[in-house]
């Protein structure tokens, strides 16, 4: 239901449900491949991963610019151009010669699809009331959980087979038509208000005002360091510690997308059952066992349950940081949602270059189970402000 107690447009969602899958498979596309690409390109597991922490960099930092655009000019229209861009940069990187010119490429490609999942996030802000908000959200992150788990696989088995450069030029074809559907469907698109004329610097200045808005980035940016700097190497310390293929590697770490299906399908249970707290301090709690399990398992079986924990974990915790998200700043919801993931993904950048530098001084298994026992006391902490953030809006709740 929208705000005004009306249906969400079915088309729409299943419209930007293609461009969030197309957007997070991109995303996870190299993590399975990085052996691949440093034989490929002669290089180190430090250099390689330059195609990760490129693509998340450009990601966060061009949500300062795609935020206010969706604002000005409509969410849908700019969520279709681009998903239409991500086809240029996924075309460039197929075509790549040299690993510098793949992770330029792979930035080009995070660039675009910056605009993409928090805007689509945003529109969902404007378009639902706060009380179904969080069930429809965790839905839409089916779709960007199927992403990952599509891009995590599928990476590592083309790689193996018709060649990393084969990935690359399919999901120019995935995002192509996407950006397609997108671009109509946004053209065929009746909800948006006529362009805002308050300036960038504005919005964010709004958002950024408020102590609670602070609280929910600084979080996201714990989060995405210590989630994303584990889950990038994963499929390679799978690959090293227990000898399995690269595509082996990757299926076993795509369970995190199953753990986060399992969450996107239960989410209204798990709501009402836990409150928003519970969510927060078991999706801590989950992943901490997860990636403690995965550093420490003598066997490969236990990294499959570690690795649906973490997804499970990961999503109940991440879901219950977008609810606050859409309600940093109302007004300026595309501005608030885009910085919110500009955060996160700077925050997963910095997680994936620290991971990549504190492995050549400590085991990597060391580096995954301090990253889950943050996000244990993350969680836990989280939960508490939650709570006590409850308790102060209904004192003033007439």
């Amino acid at each position: 239901m929208n705000a005004h107690g009306l249906p969400v447009g079915r088309p729409v969602m299943l419209m930007l449900g293609a461009c969030a899958f197309s957007s997070m498979a991109s995303l996870r596309l190299c993590d399975a491949m990085l052996p691949h690409l440093a034989v490929q390109f002669s290089a180190n597991l430090q250099q390689v991963a330059g195609a990760i922490s490129g693509f998340a960099l450009a990601y966060g930092l061009l949500q300062i610019f795609y935020g206010p655009l969706g604002d000005r000019f409509g969410k849908l229209r700019v969520i279709g151009w681009a998903t239409l861009l991500c086809t240029v940069g996924n075309v460039g990187a197929a075509m790549a010669p040299t690993l510098d010119a793949l992770v330029a490429w792979r930035a080009v490609s995070g660039a675009a699809a910056a605009g993409i999942i928090p805007l689509a996030m945003a529109w969902v802000g404007d378009n639902v009331d706060y009380g179904q908000r969080q069930e429809v959200l965790a839905r839409f992150l089916g779709a960007t959980v199927l992403g990952m788990i599509c891009g995590q696989w599928f990476g590592g088995l083309m790689a193996e087979t018709l060649g990393w450069r084969a990935a690359f030029g399919l999901m120019a074809i995935t995002f192509l038509s996407a950006g397609v559907h997108a671009v109509t469907q946004a053209r065929r698109d009746r909800s948006s208000s006529a362009p805002q004329q308050v300036g960038a610097r504005a919005r964010l200045s709004a958002v950024l005002m408020a102590p609670w808005s602070r609280l929910i980035l600084a979080t996201a940016f714990l989060e995405g360091a210590l989630v994303f700097g584990v889950i990038a190497f994963l499929p390679t310390f799978l690959h090293v510690r227990h000898d399995l293929s690269t595509s082996a590697a990757g299926a076993i770490t795509a369970m995190y997308g199953v753990g986060g299906l399992v969450y996107s399908r239960s989410a209204r249970s798990m709501l009402s059952r836990l409150g928003e707290t519970g969510l927060a301090m078991g999706g801590g709690a989950c992943l901490a066992v997860a990636f403690v399990t995965a550093a420490i398992a003598s066997h490969w079986a236990w990294t499959i349950l570690a690795s649906f924990l973490a997804g499970l974990g990961f999503y109940a915790l991440h879901n219950t940081l977008q609810v606050h998200a859409t309600q940093m700043a109302p007004a300026f919801r595309g501005t608030a949602v885009s910085l919110f993931a500009c955060i996160l993904f700077i925050g997963q950048s910095v997680g994936v270059m620290l991971a990549s530098t504190l492995a050549r001084i400590v085991p990597l298994a060391t580096v995954i189970a301090v990253a889950g026992c943050g996000l244990g006391v993350l969680g836990w902490w989280l939960a508490g402000k939650i709570g006590a953030h409850q308790r102060a809006l209904a004192t003033l709740t007439p």
